[in-house]
């Protein structure tokens, strides 16, 4: 659900109280009568509000420069949901401050979450949105510097007014920069065409068209047709957005970004990509998603001497596992039809299973196995060449 202006005011002036009643809440369905009852003496009718802004905050702890603060901020679970985590953020920030931007307008800035990275590279942040209760919420989290507009109704002017040199970064910088984050679902439904993002991306581009951008979307949208970067972008193993910047911010045209705790790793498609394809070395590793997303495998394996076990699959071998990665000890090759005995001669418990390239599901085929072992193990399937090829492995290593 959403906040009403209303409802966003009271809960502002009662999050003290909020943060005393929510360590009681369990916020379950099996809970939502008990948790309503108990909030009702001392919120009443903004009950149901309150529940909805805890069950908020918990989902927005974690994307949060400090997770600890989020009882202080105002959020509803669609703002939560769909806020960039603060790590992701950071990786923008880095990047335009590196273009010289020294103002960064959000026009989609929702509760303001991407306020404080950008504040921290030492840039100007103003937020808009059409959504004034939004707007109210992103002013209690972030400060005053927030307004109502339409993302697609300008409301700042370029700082340059050297004539209409279509985005290109010069030496002072581009000044502004322009962050939206359009929405991807409709109707529970993801949006794959940029043109029916909400607003539309060509809509977004034609809006500014003298100001550098950033255009934070889902990994999988369609972004062949993008003149500029397109930087995907992955957290703890998941991959979290695709964000398409326009030429002036990076000269590169793809980039996977994998951000682990304590470790950030970019390729780019710059990097050299002459790698070998060939049989299985002493471990199979399977490149991040964001890697695979970006189309950068041959890049990532060629900087880590890694070869490729056919070059249409995104699965890897070498000698060792990649620092801050994860890979399988390879043990044997065996014909996809003979993969039952080969486990149970293995004495193979519990199995993780990989497939690419080849019409397997993985649920179904570990119930097909009926392992009774007690040994730790996965398989690895591709289709290499023409044909489906299982590599068996020990369990996963870091």
């Amino acid at each position: 659900m959403s906040f009403n202006p209303e409802e966003v005011r009271f809960l502002a002036s009662r999050l003290d109280a909020i943060a005393d009643a929510a360590g009681e809440l369990e916020l379950t369905k099996k809970s939502v009568l008990a948790d309503r009852q108990r909030l009702q003496p001392v919120f009443g009718e903004h009950s149901r509000a309150v529940m909805e802004l805890v069950t908020a905050q918990r989902a927005l702890a974690s994307k949060l420069p400090d997770a600890a603060n989020a009882a202080s901020w105002l959020t509803d679970t669609d703002a939560a949901q769909q806020a960039t985590p603060h790590t992701v953020a950071q990786v923008r920030a880095e990047r335009i401050a590196r273009a010289g931007a020294s103002l960064v307008h959000d026009v989609t800035c929702s509760i303001g979450t991407e306020a404080p990275a950008v504040t921290a590279q030492g840039m100007d942040w103003l937020g808009t949105d059409i959504d004034f209760s939004r707007v109210l919420m992103a002013r209690h989290n972030v400060g005053p510097h927030v307004a109502v507009a339409d993302a697609l109704h300008p409301v700042t002017t370029p700082a340059s007014s050297a004539g209409p040199t279509r985005r290109m970064c010069s030496g002072s910088g581009p000044g502004r920069v322009i962050v939206a984050d359009p929405a991807r679902r409709k109707d529970g439904r993801r949006i794959t065409d940029p043109a029916k993002l909400i607003p539309p991306l060509p809509d977004l581009l034609e809006a500014y068209p003298y100001a550098e951008m950033a255009v934070k979307c889902a990994p999988g949208i369609d972004y062949s047709q993008w003149p500029g970067l397109v930087s995907i972008v992955s957290e703890n193993g998941a991959v979290k957005e695709a964000c398409l910047y326009t030429p002036g911010l990076d000269p590169a045209k793809r980039e996977a970004v994998v951000i682990q705790p304590g470790f950030t790793e970019r390729i780019t498609d710059g990097a050299g990509e002459a790698v070998d394809v060939g049989t299985p070395r002493r471990f199979i590793i399977e490149p991040d998603g964001a890697v695979i997303r970006a189309g950068l495998v041959r890049h990532w394996a060629a900087k880590h001497d890694l070869a490729m076990l056919d070059p249409h699959i995104a699965f890897l071998t070498g000698d060792r596992v990649p620092e801050h990665h994860s890979g399988f000890p390879f043990i044997e090759e065996v014909p996809l039809k003979k993969l039952k005995p080969a486990l149970q001669a293995h004495g193979a418990g519990a199995l993780e299973i990989l497939v690419r390239g080849v019409d397997v599901d993985p649920d179904q085929l570990r119930n097909k196995m009926k392992l009774k072992g007690s040994t730790p193990m996965a398989v690895v399937i591709a289709r290499i060449g023409d044909t489906a090829t299982a590599y068996l492995c020990g369990a996963r290593v870091r």
